[in-house]
């Protein structure tokens, strides 16, 4: 089956193609790196990982562009408040430089705890004003700016489609964050460049033809996104809270400045919540995967999570869920280990029809929790022996990016490998009552023996 893609541009699945045969550009809306991202974050981008690794099972070769966002971003959508960097900047005592690389290298490393794959390109903000500048004054020469107290500002009523992304309805937008009028000609208009209130007080700033300040979040991803991936480009992702303002605006001045469509196909994940409601301060679940860890849980544990619930859909997230899913994820693992080792023969015909239905199911908008669902039942069909399932597992990990081959380094104490040879010639010997004795031993020392047809191996609790 050809590969379907759920495109929130159109609110329906589309077959994919490419601008370009055989290769894909995506763009990711990356992290604001002024603190640290939570596991609601994170999950967006295991989708967005997935997305990538499933144009990679089909035969796509795949460029793929994320920003980091460290100026610019304000703790207002409308584009008031303070700029989350230089808050941060000033609460730490440091630069806001500083601040930037020192999360950007944790949000990093999350990505290596949660095996996804990095960008080709990780682009920053500040380094890509002379972008972000050009992109404006092309905008100010078609005519869709105006100057207001405290900003260069994009005037929405200029462009007929405005807000198609998010089918906005103009006319009868609320009073709010999203509508403050201030001196702006129209609810929607937005800023793209930002005047500073006191030159030379912010960390961040620069000259610019219309004075010193700094750019509006918007601008900076369309310019980086363009720079890298051309004026139109396959594939945009993000997390669904971009639709209505951040990626309707992208849409606008990209469109606006260049005359031609964007992007082809905008795909969006959806939250993960706690009690049914988004993951947030105020309501609980908002933790770090290094804090996940703290807990005992590993990260790949959580990303098995996620493959569980299509994409598109909210993740209920809680210890006890995760406490399930890492169970079921540890339990996938000993399975492949036990079978790892199998030299029986393999059927190509057996491998070639299970492939093409994993390939059928996962082509259907990203389908994980399906696709995951149908490895189970390979592991479980009889009619399958030990290697076909061993090559079909590893051959969809591709995919699922588990590393469902890959054995996990434990520091085990010299005691507890003691006490685990003990038990092996208690076994030996067919003394089950000691054998049992000293694997209660083990457990209690936080270490446990999984048995398996190849032999023991110790893992940690």
């Amino acid at each position: 089956m050809a590969l379907k893609l759920y495109n929130t541009l159109t609110r329906k699945k589309e077959v994919f193609k490419p601008i370009k045969k055989d290769s894909v550009g995506i763009y990711s809306c990356g992290p604001t790196v002024y603190w640290y991202q939570h596991i609601g974050n994170l999950r967006t981008y295991i989708f967005s990982d997935l997305l990538k690794r499933v144009l990679e099972y089909n035969g796509y070769n795949v460029k793929h562009v994320m920003n980091i966002t460290d100026v610019g971003h304000l703790t207002s959508d409308a584009d008031v408040g303070e700029d989350k960097m230089e808050k941060a900047a000033i609460k730490e005592g440091k630069k806001a430089e500083d601040i930037a690389d020192y999360y950007w290298k944790i949000f990093k490393d999350d990505f290596k705890k949660l095996n996804i794959t990095e960008p080709n390109i990780w682009a920053k903000a500040t380094e890509h004003i002379k972008e972000q500048i050009e992109l404006i004054k092309k905008l100010e020469k078609k005519g869709f700016t105006y100057r207001t107290s405290d900003g260069i500002y994009f005037d929405t009523s200029k462009l007929k489609d405005y807000g198609k992304l998010a089918k906005l309805n103009i006319e009868n937008l609320k009073a709010g964050k999203r509508t403050e009028m201030r001196d702006k000609k129209n609810k929607t208009d937005f800023a793209l460049w930002k005047f500073s209130e006191e030159p030379g007080k912010r960390q961040q700033e620069w000259n610019s033809p219309w004075g010193v300040g700094f750019p509006g979040w918007h601008i900076e991803c369309s310019a980086m996104s363009m720079k890298y991936l051309g004026e139109s480009f396959d594939i945009h992702t993000g997390g669904e809270d971009h639709i209505s303002i951040h990626h309707t605006n992208e849409i606008a001045q990209s469109e606006a400045a260049t005359g031609k469509k964007f992007v082809n196909y905008w795909l969006h994940g959806a939250f993960l919540t706690f009690g049914g409601e988004k993951v947030s301060k105020s309501k609980g679940g908002l933790y770090t995967i290094s804090e996940l860890e703290k807990e005992g849980f590993s990260p790949l544990s959580f990303r098995y999570m996620c493959l569980t619930k299509h994409y598109k859909k909210p993740l209920n997230f809680s210890l006890e869920i995760l406490k399930s899913s890492q169970n079921s994820y540890e339990r996938l693992k000993n399975i492949i280990s036990q079978i790892k080792s199998s030299e029986k023969k393999i059927n190509k015909k057996n491998i070639e029809n299970a492939k093409k239905q994993f390939l059928d199911i996962i082509n259907d908008d990203l389908n994980s929790s399906r696709a995951l669902s149908f490895l189970w039942e390979i592991l479980r069909d009889e009619r399958l022996n030990d290697s076909e399932k061993y090559e079909l597992a590893i051959n969809f990990d591709k995919v699922f990016g588990l590393d469902l081959d890959k054995k996990e380094k434990i520091e085990v104490p010299a005691e507890v490998k003691e006490l685990a040879e003990k038990r092996e010639e208690s076994r030996k010997g067919k003394d089950w009552k000691k054998a049992d004795e000293i694997r209660e031993k083990i457990n209690k020392k936080g270490f446990e023996i999984l048995d398996g047809k190849n032999g023991w191996e110790i893992k940690k609790k």
